[in-house]
Order: structure tokens, then C-alpha cells, then sequence
């Protein structure tokens, strides 16, 4: 199947999943994960009327996403990689949304260059709610102070709550606490879901899912 092809079936069950769980199917936007993939594999997306798509690299976004968005009008693009502070003013000049804020440094560095650049991208907090020690995002327990200093201190308006639970365990209870954290902070939307577990995302509230290799294939 092509990728198109594959946009196509990955739509179909999101809409089956949101349905199941009593939810619309626009509840939740795909986000197609286009890391490591160059723009002609890009292209075949694009050309299916798609147009929201996430990165996990700056600079690995800033080789291809300006050219495409020079062919395509309308495209979002969603930053989902570790973002370094020194990445800061790259990643809100590029990016209309960022999903990873997960530390003060961070979140200091975001306020600046939005306001240097006069550019808001939409801003969500990652949670480690594996606290797996590889991994980033902010630790369950602090994830509700952060949001709150996020936004009195750093005047940062803070959307939502992404996760990436571990993968080797069931993802349902993970999905289930980052929405209990997001009630908690008083935020609406919900980062979660990847292309192995997006329908169980999607019942659980998702608003976002992150969809790579079942669209585009596998990585190699």
C-alpha cells in the first residue's frame, strides 16, 4: 500500500475508534510523523490533502519543511523531539506547535523568543509518566506546578499534555493519567497515541496522535 493508501486506513480507524468511545472523529487531529523521511516520500501526503505533520528534529525539519511549505499552502507542523534551548529561536520560527516543553531552562527560553520574534506556537508539557530515566518530560508529581509556573512566571500559554508511555507496557494507564493531570492543570488537550496504540489513545480522550510508521512505513 502506499502511503496515501495507508493515510486513508489510518483515518478510517481513528474515526471507528472515536465512534467506539462515543467521541467525533475531528476530536482528534492526526499528526503525521514524518521524521527521516525527505520530502518526495513527503510529497504523496501532501498530495492527499494532508497537512499537519510533526518532526522530532529541528534542524533534520529546517533541510526540508520550508521548500514544502513553499509548494503547499496551509501545512502545520508540530515539533515532538527533545527540544535543547539552543534550539530555542529555530524552533518557534519554524514550528506552529511545540510539544515538548518539559523544564524551567525551556520554558524560560521560549518566552524570549516568542516575544523577540512575535510568534506563538501553540505549547503542550511533556510528562515521563513512565519516569523512565532515558526518556524526557517532566515527572508525574511535578507536572501540575510546571504547568502552573509556565504560565504565571514564564507567561506561557500552555495548551495541553503529551506523553510517550513505555513500550513494553500497556498504554491505557498512562493515557488515563495524563488525563488526569490535564484536569488537574486545567488544560483541554491531549498529546497521545502513537501508530501502535492510537486507537487506545483516542478512547481515552487523545486529541493529538502521533502516526508514523503506519503511514509512511517502516523506519530503517
Amino acid at each position: 500500500m502506499s502511503a496515501a493508501d495507508n493515510l486513508a486506513q489510518v483515518l478510517s480507524q481513528m474515526e471507528a475508534a472515536a465512534k467506539a468511545a462515543g467521541r467525533k472523529s475531528k476530536d482528534a487531529q492526526l499528526i503525521a510523523v514524518s521524521k527521516t523521511y525527505d520530502g518526495e516520500a513527503i510529497k504523496p501526503v501532501l498530495e492527499a490533502s494532508h497537512r499537519v505533520f510533526g518532526e522530532n528534529r529541528v534542524q533534520e525539519a529546517q533541510g526540508k519543511w520550508p521548500q514544502l511549505r513553499d509548494e503547499y499552502d496551509g501545512i502545520e507542523l508540530h515539533l515532538i523531539g527533545p527540544l535543547q534551548s539552543n534550539k530555542s529561536k529555530e524552533a518557534v520560527a519554524l514550528f506552529d506547535v511545540i510539544h515538548t516543553v518539559d523544564r524551567e531552562k525551556i520554558a524560560k527560553a521560549l518566552a524570549k523568543e516568542m516575544e523577540a520574534q512575535g510568534k506563538h506556537p501553540l505549547l503542550f508539557v511533556q510528562v515521563n509518566t513512565g519516569e523512565e530515566p532515558q526518556k524526557a518530560g517532566i515527572a508525574p508529581k511535578e507536572a501540575v506546578d510546571f504547568v502552573k509556573r509556565c504560565q504565571e512566571v514564564h507567561g506561557l500559554a500552555i495548551e495541553g499534555l503529551m506523553c510517550i508511555p513505555p513500550f513494553d507496557e500497556n498504554p491505557g494507564p498512562h493515557f488515563a493519567l495524563l488525563r488526569k493531570l490535564a484536569r488537574e492543570a486545567g488544560v483541554e488537550k491531549l498529546s497521545m497515541g502513537m501508530s501502535g496504540d492510537f486507537e487506545t489513545a483516542i478512547e481515552f480522550g487523545a486529541t493529538h496522535v502521533r502516526v508514523g510508521s503506519a503511514i509512511f512505513g517502516a523506519r530503517g
